[in-house]
């Protein structure tokens, strides 16, 4: 299927994962859309990454920040306000949707549904909209 991604930009994307195998295959969709991507495996480097470059769109696994998500969401938000951020998540509570995006996240993905649902989310970002994967009980979703 088709996706209305927009032509290359001179922006960059940051992906935060530390999963070779997905990473590689996140990457090569993130190309599609933009000219440079930029890998990080740690909050650390995200944190450098986001202050030196200022990229139009993060895509973070939740589970790189660890228990403290909210406060990375949140920092990352504080730092470069303009930046979408994009999480991927194996997780398909609800809550784990209200979190990130209440944290500062514009868009959250069931890894699961990479598939279906990744380059809609990358594309709903950049027009400034938000992206919840369908699979979320969007009934119980509300923010």
């Amino acid at each position: 299927m088709a996706h209305p991604i927009q032509p290359k930009s001179s922006t960059c994307t940051i992906l935060a994962d530390r999963h070779v195998a997905l990473v590689e295959g996140v990457r090569d969709l993130l190309e599609t859309a933009f000219q440079t991507v930029y890998l990080v495996a740690d909050t650390s480097t995200l944190r450098e990454g986001v202050l030196r470059l200022m990229p139009a769109l993060i895509v973070l696994d939740l589970s790189l920040a660890g228990h403290d998500s909210a406060a990375v969401l949140q920092e990352i938000s504080d730092l470069s306000p303009a930046t979408r951020i994009l999480i991927l998540t194996v997780y398909d509570e609800p809550s784990v949707a209200r979190m990130a995006i209440g944290a500062g996240a514009h868009g959250v993905v069931i890894k699961r549904c990479i598939g279906s649902d990744f380059m809609p989310a990358v594309d709903s970002l950049l027009r400034g909209e938000e992206y919840v994967s369908p699979d979320f009980d969007t009934e119980a979703f509300v923010h």
